[in-house]
């Protein structure tokens, strides 16, 4: 187990913001090639490796890029700190000591496993694009993000990003009753959207959003002639993102439509579906055998209000698959972020257990 340490301490000594990922990749390619896999980068700067040889094959999928930030590494007890040991180096370290332990010891030939070691899933998840445009279906996908030890994450809400710009006539603020306002008229905007297009239900099953950005006004003695307004909206199973797309747009033109000297304009908006996994999965019931053998908790079973590349990956891929890894998801991209290290050792367990239960090894 020191090795396995060793490994997430190094990745995390990688500095790996989204766009600069190619140090820890040429880092990674080496580490996999001395545990037996056959690896190559793809064009993007995917790391692929693979260990094992069968007709059935398992991909375990975890992203190499982080938010920016650096947090210094260290070890507090069993904390582990550093940026992107939750979100989401320890997830991907786990799935390849896991993929090592199986591949070299477990499963004979009776399976290939492959770690993909993705670009930018924090940005516009170009490593997921290419993984899912140049490769067959595998059979199962595990993808690696935080859930916790015990938890199998079988929902991901899914993604939707706005902006809107609203424009007025320019006026001087000692006379603002004669002019629009541009940004109070986008601030009403963003109420209505709240009202009419925002759910009231569960904060999963329901469309939720979050104005990210406000710009607007050209300082003091003048009335706001512009606003610009970016908001990212996360979509629910059973609602596709282009509907919220299309209302989004059609609640702010009606509400310009008629009003001298305002003009709003919607624009982006590209977005994904959710993604939600059966219960009754093989991938669900062997992670839930692993999680019981290798911990002896009960497992739990999770739907996130967020967003991962799993839901890339499952328009295009029509497989079972689920995401499971280390780490308490609070602590993404907080500046506190820390992993116990006994978790990371146990998921390593739990995923390898997982790996014999699905090619049959009882």
């Amino acid at each position: 187990m020191e090795y396995a340490v060793k490994l997430l301490e190094d990745m995390l000594r990688i500095y790996s913001p989204t766009g600069y990922e190619s140090r820890l990749g040429g880092y990674l390619e080496e580490a996999m090639k001395n545990l037996g896999f056959h690896v190559e980068t793809d064009r993007v700067g995917n790391v692929i490796g693979r260990i094992g040889e069968g007709d059935v094959e398992i991909l375990l999928c975890g992203h190499m890029d982080t938010v920016p930030g650096e947090i210094p590494v260290k070890r507090i007890g069993y904390n582990l700190y550093g940026r992107g040991v939750v979100d989401a180096k320890g997830a991907l370290a786990a799935m390849i000591m896991a993929a090592y332990k199986a591949g070299s010891k477990d499963i004979g030939g009776k399976a290939r496993i492959t770690v993909a070691c993705l670009v930018d899933e924090e940005g516009e998840s170009r490593g997921a694009r290419e993984l899912a445009a140049s490769d067959k279906p595998p059979s199962y996908l595990v993808y690696g993000e935080p859930s916790g030890v015990d938890g199998i994450i079988i929902g991901y809400k899914g993604a939707l990003k706005v902006s809107l710009e609203v424009s007025t006539a320019p006026g001087h603020s000692a006379s603002p009753w004669l002019y629009p306002n541009a940004v109070e008229e986008a601030f009403e905007i963003w109420r209505i959207l709240k009202r009419e297009v925002m759910g009231s239900g569960s904060y999963f099953d329901s469309v939720t959003g979050c104005l990210t950005r406000i710009e607007g006004g050209e300082g003091f003695s003048r009335t706001p002639a512009k606003c610009v307004m970016e908001m990212d909206f996360r979509v629910p199973p059973g609602i596709p993102w282009r509907r919220v797309r299309a209302s989004i747009e059609e609640k702010a033109l009606s509400y310009a439509e008629g009003k001298e000297n305002l003009r709003v304009r919607v624009w982006d908006g590209d977005g994904v579906d959710a993604f939600t996994a059966s219960k009754d999965s093989p991938l669900v019931s062997a992670f839930s055998i692993a999680v019981r053998k290798a911990t002896g908790k009960r497992p739990i079973l999770l739907k996130k209000t967020g967003t991962s590349d799993l839901n890339i990956l499952a328009q295009v891929w029509r497989i079972p698959m689920i995401a499971y890894g280390p780490g308490d998801s609070r602590l993404d991209h907080t500046p506190d972020e820390h992993l116990d290290v006994k978790e990371y050792l146990s998921s390593i367990e739990v995923l390898r257990e997982a790996l014999r239960w699905l090619i049959g090894i009882r």
